[in-house]
């Protein structure tokens, strides 16, 4: 019961603090996306794990260790990121809406999160899903419905029916297995 209460708290502020990327025009979608890792570079200088696009991969120690770009991030973001590493599978068969896939290569929700779990335990956090109310609201949702008892298929036919207009294209996500 706690933990379904916390995700459900989670989402309601995640749809309060930020506003989805796939709800803008895919002009406004670039200009968020340029502007955000403007903004990422000019407050993160010197950090050695930008990428291309602007995104920052900070690597811990376990999942239990949250990444430092957290520490300006509002409650309700570093509370997300704490629950997506238990929901990995989940999220990866959950597509993102927000352009992802095309801009910085993701295969599915969790890559806005997290971008390699390590054999060691170690996992490289990704920060893209600070910047981006769509990937925070995605994964928000799966693992609330999750928590809920809702299956894999039914929450991915939720979120497919959700973002199916005036979002970008869904990254590369099978379905889950039934």
């Amino acid at each position: 019961m706690k933990k379904r209460q916390l995700i459900l708290t989670m989402t309601l502020g995640v749809s309060f603090l930020i506003s989805g990327c796939g709800s803008k025009s895919e002009d406004e979608h670039k200009n968020h996306q340029e502007g955000s890792s403007a903004k990422q570079e000019a407050s993160h200088e010197g950090h050695e794990n930008h990428l291309p696009n602007g995104d920052i991969q900070e690597l811990t120690a376990s999942m239990d260790v949250l990444p430092g770009f957290l520490d300006k991030q509002p409650e309700e973001i570093a509370a997300i990121y704490a629950e997506v590493p238990k929901y990995k599978e989940l999220l990866e068969t959950m597509p993102c809406f927000c352009g992802c896939g095309e801009s910085a290569g993701h295969k599915d929700n969790y890559d806005c999160f997290v971008s390699e779990n390590k054999e060691d335990g170690k996992i490289v956090w990704d920060d893209h899903g600070t910047k981006c109310g769509t990937c925070l609201e995605i994964a928000a949702i799966s693992m609330s419905a999750s928590a809920d008892g809702k299956t894999p298929v039914e929450i991915r036919n939720m979120i497919d029916e959700k973002y199916k207009e005036g979002y970008a294209e869904p990254t590369p996500t099978p379905m889950p297995a039934s």
